[in-house]
């Protein structure tokens, strides 16, 4: 009876073979890793955004905020109280509003953060002791914002009031504050941050979703090697663009319903304005994502390049566009990024028309630069599809 030699193992056993698969792998991966130059750049690239955004763009006590005056009374003392103001840096005195109207339309068009009034005969009646009350209306749409400059507010009059009242005019500043200082905070009294966070998770879902689902649509095609199957379809070009866009324009869509029902019903966050000024603008946004995304799914080789791409713009979108932090805290330089991207006037949007009531007409200076954003996005999204399919 013959017997069998023993199989031989297919490799070494022991602690030292071990290893030295474990190594060859981990060199293998290290290789790959350094071929794949779009993983390779998010690696430098997450953290250096991330490290420059933080430690020079996010400030959370914002200065130089946009401020109008409605002053009725141009005395020595209303102007020293104007003058401690300024030197607060938490305002900067943009213009003169013209009467009340003037005021509340310049905080409903977002043009300004504060509005500051000071009656008539201030100075007469302070050094009467009748202590008349100025007003700061704050647009508290975004609390964190407001409550630095506020609190400077309440000191900086204060002070200016008690260097000016000397002399014969000394007793007023012995006695209690011989002013009121009213703060109205508009559209947000009680500082909620639901108020705030709520309306602005409308954009930030919708830029995550249309992003990733429209930048893996065309790779994915391409992989699954189902594109020339259609592109052998009778359709032009634009009519398969198109037509891979517009289902997520319904998704779009129907996830706004949901956040906007939750909002309402679960947080008791209120719809003051019309939904017939948020669902086109919405629509706008939206249109404006899917081409951002559609352009990427043109530029990768494949999904995970293509959501590399959307990552990295989700990212700035994220931090640079006010939904986490105050826009106006953030430097000049990190606005004007910001101000690029169409989450920024997005985000004023669905707030103004959510909190404030605002309707087409106050909301133009954020409609036209989502406007142009969609229309450079598509123009740029048609043009690369055009030359992927060449």
């Amino acid at each position: 009876m013959s017997v069998l030699p023993k199989e031989k193992p297919r490799f070494q056993v022991g602690l030292a073979a071990s290893l030295q698969r474990l190594w060859a792998i981990f060199v293998k991966e290290f290789l790959q890793l350094r071929r794949d130059r779009g993983t390779l750049g998010m690696i430098v690239a997450i953290p250096l955004m991330q490290l420059t955004l933080f430690g020079y763009a996010i400030n959370t006590d914002p200065k130089n905020l946009p401020t109008a005056l409605l002053v009725h009374d141009d005395g020595p003392l209303a102007r020293s109280v104007v003058g401690a103001l300024r030197a607060t840096e938490y305002f900067t005195i943009l213009r003169a509003a013209k009467d009340d109207a003037d005021a509340d339309r310049m905080i409903l068009s977002n043009e300004v953060q504060f509005v500051i009034e000071i009656p008539a005969d201030f100075d007469y009646r302070l050094v009467h002791g009748e202590k008349p009350a100025m007003l700061i209306v704050a647009d508290a749409t975004d609390p964190t914002a407001t409550v630095g400059a506020i609190g400077a507010a309440t000191g900086a009059v204060a002070g200016a009031l008690e260097r000016e009242l000397t002399g014969p005019l000394a007793y007023l500043a012995q006695n209690a504050a011989p002013f009121e200082l009213r703060v109205q905070r508009r559209y947000n009294p009680a500082g909620e941050a639901r108020r705030n966070i709520v309306p602005g998770l409308i954009g930030t879902i919708l830029t995550m979703t249309m992003l990733i689902f429209t930048s893996i649509s065309v790779t994915k095609e391409i992989e699954r090697g189902t594109m020339e199957t259609l592109l052998a379809m009778p359709v032009y070009p634009v009519e398969i663009m198109l037509g891979k866009i517009l289902p997520y324009v319904v998704v779009g869509a129907v996830q706004m319903t949901i956040v906007l029902v939750v909002a309402t019903l679960l947080f008791h966050v209120p719809i003051v304005g019309s939904l017939m000024t948020l669902i086109p603008l919405t629509l706008l946004f939206i249109t404006a994502n899917l081409a951002i995304g559609y352009t990427f799914s043109t530029i990768a080789s494949n999904q995970v390049q293509a959501f590399q791409m959307s990552f990295m713009f989700f990212l700035p979108s994220m931090l640079l566009s006010g939904f986490l932090f105050p826009f106006r805290g953030m430097p000049e330089w990190a606005q004007d990024i910001g101000s690029i991207l169409p989450l920024t006037h997005f985000l004023r949007v669905v707030r103004s028309v959510m909190l404030k009531g605002s309707g087409f007409s106050e909301l133009t200076a954020d409609t036209w630069p989502l406007a142009l954003f969609a229309l450079v996005a598509m123009s740029v999204a048609i043009r690369r599809f055009r030359q992927t399919l060449d």
